[in-house]
């Protein structure tokens, strides 16, 4: 592979080069173990997540490091199979093979697991992985709009709380909680000035590098400027790579964990750009923030965290609020909704889905089930070709009726 020059500027589609910030989050997994060893060797403790409903600012205050956890890889899924049923979401199965096994060394050190009632196969996966683990599970009801369920959130965050207090031996203070509300509203920040990028008719960056510019550690100081110093070089920018005759593309549904972006290499690869992912791996956890220096910070965390769309919850009209309003500010060209093998909410939302795309949007729709295996990415390639297509010719529709 040809080496780029420092001195060039980050193109759309090229590779990054060494002391870029794009080459820095290609080394993610390397910086974010060394920074979890070095408080890890400082004595502070390693908290492992699954999820966006765990809290990351109380597990930072609570002198943590959040860790999340989730498995993108297939090769762990056979070890797992021994004791999960096969049809089982590939994400959950790939995290309890990393257990078995040994192998993720995040896992390794870790010293609590926050886990939540999200998802029946997670809920009781945690249950066999707690049989040689130290797991914390967070009870989550799923009725967003019922006072009660939120009542009992905010118990559920206070209990967490009280478990970090004394496993740790720790005191959280509001102050603290505070604090790292602060790091994580900047994190957060940064992370939607960055997709915003993807607004422009020529964005400087394809979704797929956009989606590198994460990390699966919260909080680092070192990933904060790295943000900065992408948004002052992409802000800056003039000499990209042309990205606008690709059809956008605005993604759905779960999560495209480290390692599990196949599905996107295959969008961007046949022509198409990744303008806005909706899921929790893009835009839905950082679109809001937590209320700084609130009288009450569990309340104000409760409450951010509690409003996430996810499709667990019941109804889930916020997610198709969202997609309507991601939809025309990212001036998508259809709507692909990925959905993992046996993710049985996502699956069935995607009715709500299709019917928000096509019936309200006038967006082509596809549908694409599958799991880690790359044995149906030629299927996949294909059906993308066929919705570009149906997309290309609505645009052109839509051009020739706004010109007469």
């Amino acid at each position: 592979m040809a080496k780029c020059s420092n001195k060039k500027p980050i193109k759309a589609g090229s590779c990054a080069t060494k002391g870029t910030p794009i080459e820095w989050f290609e080394d993610m997994i390397d910086h974010c173990y060394d920074y979890a060893q070095a408080a890890k060797n400082a004595g502070k403790p390693i908290v492992g997540i699954m999820c966006e409903y765990a809290p990351r600012e109380l597990i930072m205050a609570a002198g943590g490091v959040p860790v999340c956890l989730c498995g993108g890889s297939a090769k762990t899924i056979p070890a797992a199979e021994e004791h999960l049923p096969s049809n089982l979401c590939p994400l959950i199965k790939s995290t309890y093979g990393y257990h078995l096994l040994g192998t993720n060394p995040f896992l390794e050190m870790a010293d609590l697991i926050v886990a939540e009632t999200t998802c029946d196969g997670k809920k009781k996966m945690f249950e066999l992985m707690e049989d040689s683990r130290s797991v914390y599970l967070m009870e989550l009801t799923q009725k967003q709009d019922d006072p009660d369920a939120f009542e009992h959130w905010v118990i559920e965050l206070r209990k967490l709380k009280s478990h970090m207090q004394s496993r740790f031996n720790v005191e959280i203070t509001p102050d603290k909680i505070n604090e790292a509300i602060e790091v994580m509203n900047r994190e957060r920040r940064l992370r939607r000035t960055l997709a915003e990028f993807m607004k422009s008719d020529n964005p400087p960056i394809t979704g797929r590098q956009l989606l590198k510019l994460k990390s699966i550690i919260s909080g680092i100081p070192a990933d904060l400027e790295q943000y900065e110093s992408i948004i002052s070089h992409l802000t800056n920018q003039s000499d990209t790579a042309s990205l606008g005759s690709r059809v956008r593309v605005l993604l759905t549904g779960v999560p495209t964990v480290h390692g599990a972006e196949r599905v996107i290499d295959i969008i961007e690869d046949i022509g198409g750009l990744v303008v806005c992912m909706e899921n929790c791996t893009g835009l839905k956890p950082i679109i809001e923030e937590v209320e700084a220096n609130a009288p009450d910070p569990i309340r104000a965390l409760a409450e951010k965290y509690f409003r996430l769309h996810c499709s667990v919850m019941t109804r889930n009209t916020r997610r198709m609020d969202y997609l309507r309003k991601l939809a025309e500010e990212y001036r998508a060209e259809c709507i692909i909704d990925l959905i993992w093998q046996a993710c049985i909410t996502y699956d069935i939302e995607s009715y709500h889905v299709r019917k928000l795309s096509e019936n309200v949007l006038n967006l082509p729709y596809l549908r694409i089930e599958t799991d880690y295996s790359p044995s149906d990415s030629a299927r996949i390639a294909m059906r993308v070709e066929a919705l570009y297509e149906t997309a290309r010719n609505g645009s052109r529709s839509r051009n020739s009726a706004a010109s007469e």
